[in-house]
């Protein structure tokens, strides 16, 4: 049994890095280089990009949560209040994420196969904003993760 805890680390920390590493490097790096597409095309990519991208965040968002609780009933970080906000950051992030998928990219799935650019662009602005909530919320919760092991 004492092989889980660090089973469950990495892939708990291969996950937090799927995610919020793929949130980095879309905010930061595609959506700045995406700008210089018209509108029809940058919506359509960014569509494309979300098609590959969000399975995945939802494989890393199950397995963040089940590897964080199998830790803490494992004894790892249980009673600590740096685990506690993580936790509670990590529901936050997933919840957020959750309402992306099935608001705003829905929205911007459908709008933009009616060809309704202006409300796919909406969509998508929406998106943008959470997933920079959430690229600030997954930083600080890696940050914690590190901080943890030195300050409980």
């Amino acid at each position: 049994m004492t092989w889980l805890i660090p089973l469950f680390l990495v892939l708990h920390l291969l996950a937090a890095i799927g995610w919020v590493g793929g949130m980095l490097f879309a905010h930061m790096a595609l959506r700045p280089s995406a700008m210089a597409l018209e509108p029809p095309v940058r919506l359509a990519l960014w569509q494309r990009v979300f098609s590959r991208f969000f399975p995945l965040v939802w494989v890393c968002v199950v397995t963040l949560l089940v590897t964080g609780h199998g830790l803490t009933g494992m004894g790892a970080g249980r009673g600590s209040h740096t685990v506690l906000t993580m936790t509670v950051i990590g529901w936050v992030m997933a919840a957020l994420f959750a309402y992306l998928y099935f608001k705003p990219y829905a929205a911007l799935r459908s709008n933009l196969a009616a060809g309704d650019i202006p409300a796919a662009a909406a969509a998508q602005n929406r998106i943008r904003q959470i997933v920079a909530i959430n690229l600030s919320l997954g930083l600080i919760t890696c940050t914690l993760g590190v901080l943890a092991r030195f300050f409980g």
